[in-house]
């Protein structure tokens, strides 16, 4: 429902300035140049150009489109709360009625100063508006998001600019509702000051849903493990908490509190993470030699997402121009948070991080030899002090059943590390274990009944993802939305191709 509604927004707006800058006695087809659009906007309104590059500001230059949307808008007499949100939340049907109705033309800024409230006043008046209704956008309906690594490659690239859909899934009412606007869990151009008081805290609910999470849906959500952080470079959530608790300081919080900074963030401004489901409650997935299998078959594999191989060859090297150009494989990434997909690793044996496709064009070149799954068998993956511990691995993981809302189940010994954490964290209870007798909120019991509804979520270039295999399950209290649409992508110039890609 949101894409359309994205898509909406992003025709109808530029077609309503089209015929704005034909009133403005502007060359209308400037319109359509995105940017460029808001500079003539600028221009026109005698808006400051910094606002103009503020726009590049991931999220908050949302609101700052909206804002210069509005002040142009009053360029023809528009001056109401009606008009303003109607330019808001409508604007695919309001600015085309504004640019081709004969009874509206355009009055320029000095119209605006003949109006009875200041310029300066109604500047003012349209920001606070702009970030209001922003903010009421970004809340309920859709959000601005954007990649920050290649866990998800090449389904979604690094510096894809998305719209996070926040109504299928029914919108969630913020549980810390008092922050600074336009940003998520730190302050801007911060990294360890919270953006967000405390002191206001609600209680899990959410707004009516059109839709529910299905298999395979790229969902973005709050990361369940990211509650607590240690609050310092190169650690938040590239280096978690609970990885370092358990790994360096093998479960001795008082030396490790005692040793960094500590924050615990709600659940609602944890770091936002993008993924896609491959698991849903009541689901049982299990990871068999790379291959995934939900419910005993095999799991829809997308065609974009990437795999490492062990490519042997004949001892003749291969083309960078061919791996480049040809294959598309990067071997020398332009991002800095990006990786190689190509790897030497001695005795002819290449590691290729590579799609189905890009692998069989590998398969073709005369100097290979052997094209095989590379296999990874690190351990130390959920539900970490369970006896599956010793044998889970990224490409040999369960089965495992996702817990699923309603349902009871009974606790042991073995599969309380799977549970603990959505007894006591996600679901806020207290849980002791006396003479082998568990204790839950003071009653003896070895009965469960959960509260939510769980999910496993997977990163599509799965042998680069931190994903569910290394911290357990999602709690539905922790979806934010359903990544819809790509409005932009870049990387040393717009990727044309990637623009308006509805995300599957």
């Amino acid at each position: 429902m949101v894409s359309i509604y994205v898509i909406l927004y992003l025709i109808g707006w530029p077609i309503g300035i089209y015929g704005m800058f034909k009133k403005a006695g502007v060359a209308p087809w400037k319109a359509f140049i995105p940017f460029y659009n808001t500079w003539i906007i600028c221009n026109l309104c005698g808006i400051n150009k910094l606002w103009f590059w503020l726009q590049f500001i991931p999220i908050a230059g949302q609101f700052i489109t909206i804002w210069m949307t509005i002040i142009f808008v009053m360029q023809f007499g528009k001056f109401s709360f009606i008009d303003h949100t109607l330019t808001t939340l409508v604007p695919f049907v309001y600015l085309p009625y504004i640019g081709f109705s004969k009874d509206v033309r355009y009055v320029g800024p000095e119209g605006v100063k003949h109006y009875k409230k200041s310029t300066t006043r109604e500047w003012v008046d349209a920001l606070v508006f702009a970030t209001v209704a922003a903010t009421i956008i970004r809340t309920f309906i859709f959000e601005a998001y954007v990649i920050p690594t290649g866990s998800m490659e090449k389904t979604l690239l690094i510096n894809d600019f998305l719209f996070v859909d926040k109504m299928t899934y029914g919108a969630r009412v913020p549980e810390t509702p008092v922050s600074f606007p336009f940003v998520h869990n730190f302050m801007p151009f911060s990294t360890t000051v919270p953006s967000y008081t405390k002191l206001v805290h609600l209680k899990y609910r959410r707004l009516p849903a059109f839709g529910e999470i299905k298999r395979n849906d790229v969902v973005v959500f709050n990361f369940p493990a990211g509650d607590t952080i240690i609050n310092e470079a190169g650690y938040g959530s590239e280096l978690p908490y609970y990885q370092v608790l358990r790994e360096q300081y093998h479960g001795d919080r008082a030396t490790l509190f005692a040793q960094h900074k500590i924050l615990v963030h709600p659940i609602d401004k944890t770091d936002n993470y993008i993924k896609r489901c491959t698991g849903i409650a009541g689901d049982t997935i299990q990871i068999i030699n790379t291959e995934l299998y939900v419910n005993g078959k095999k799991a829809y594999i997308p065609p974009t997402s990437q795999m490492e191989y062990l490519v042997t060859t004949n001892g003749n090297a291969f083309s960078d121009d061919v791996l480049r150009n040809q294959i598309h494989i990067k071997i020398d990434p332009v991002n800095a948070s990006d990786e190689p997909e190509f790897s030497p690793q001695g005795n002819n044996q290449y590691i290729f991080d590579a799609t189905a496709d890009e692998i069989a064009q590998v398969k073709k070149l005369p100097n290979v030899v052997n094209v095989q799954f590379y296999i990874q068998t690190n351990h130390g993956l959920f539900p970490y002090y369970s006896e599956s511990d010793s044998s889970w691995t990224p490409d040999n993981f369960g089965p495992l059943w996702i817990p699923k809302k309603g349902v009871t189940v009974t606790l042991t010994q073995q599969n309380l590390p799977i549970y603990r954490r959505i007894i006591t964290t996600y679901e806020h209870h207290i849980l002791t274990e006396n003479n082998g007798q568990f204790v839950i909120d003071g009653k003896p019991t070895n009965q469960y009944t959960f509260q939510y509804n769980y999910y496993w979520m997977m990163g599509d270039n799965r042998h680069r993802s931190q994903d569910s295999r290394y911290w357990g399950f999602v709690p539905e209290t922790a979806v934010v939305g359903k990544a819809s649409l790509i409005w932009f992508s870049w990387q040393n110039g717009p990727r044309w191709k990637r623009i308006f890609k509805v995300i599957k």
